[in-house]
């Protein structure tokens, strides 16, 4: 299987976009940059749905598979399977239970997700910088150390003041996480005025591939 990370940004945008549309039409008084990070979770999902993939959310890394109950163990928050296929069941796998749809972990595509806004309800977030360093680059490590996982990347949406903030910041992102030696490809980005409700007017969409997995 071929993942593209411009395809899944692609994705995402048009997802996006239209919910952008939307509270335009409804003349919200709050658009969705005005939602935390979970609250954005279902739109995401939504618009993999949509562009025909099988969307997984909360799915526990292959490595923490061998743990007994099933609450135990790291979690990815979106795994991908092509035309909307199950993940497979390692404990199924060539059983008379097993299903010849089904997709290995190893050919999935794992994904982690991070939002981060500029500005909130209640003004600037004061932690848009450290937001977008310290728990990003940790997710980049979980993909990167399970051994079972070829396909990942990150997906990391910027909701900002204006486009040049949103496009300096996220590969200045990219940068550091070079100098630190993490396999982030470049970023497929895409991007698209919102109207300023709370102080963002633009939304960026950037996906890394993550090398080496």
């Amino acid at each position: 299987m071929r993942w593209s990370p411009a395809d899944l940004a692609d994705a995402v945008y048009e997802g996006f976009l239209a919910r952008a549309e939307a509270d335009n039409l409804e003349q919200a008084v709050y658009g969705f940059d005005a939602l935390a990070e979970l609250g954005l979770h279902p739109l995401i999902q939504e618009s993999f749905l949509r562009a025909g993939y099988g969307v997984w959310p909360e799915t526990r890394y292959p490595c923490d598979w061998i743990k007994a109950k099933r609450n135990e163990g790291m979690r990815c928050d979106i795994v991908l399977t092509p035309d909307k296929r199950a993940i497979r069941d390692p404990r199924l796998k060539d059983t008379l239970f097993d299903s010849d749809e089904a997709v290995d972990a190893e050919n999935a595509y794992w994904l982690e997700v991070k939002t981060v806004a500029q500005h909130e309800k209640t003004g600037p977030f004061r932690r848009y910088s450290a937001e977008l360093l310290a728990p990003v680059a940790n997710d980049v490590k979980k993909l990167w150390s399970d051994s079972i996982i070829r396909h990942a990347g990150l997906l990391l949406v910027l909701l900002t003041e204006s486009r040049e903030i949103a496009e300096h910041d996220i590969l200045a992102w990219h940068r550091k996480c070079l100098d630190r030696g993490y396999p982030v490809a470049a970023p497929a980005i895409r991007g698209f005025k919102i109207t300023e409700r709370i102080g963002n007017a633009w939304c960026a969409i950037a996906l890394f591939g993550i090398r080496g997995v």
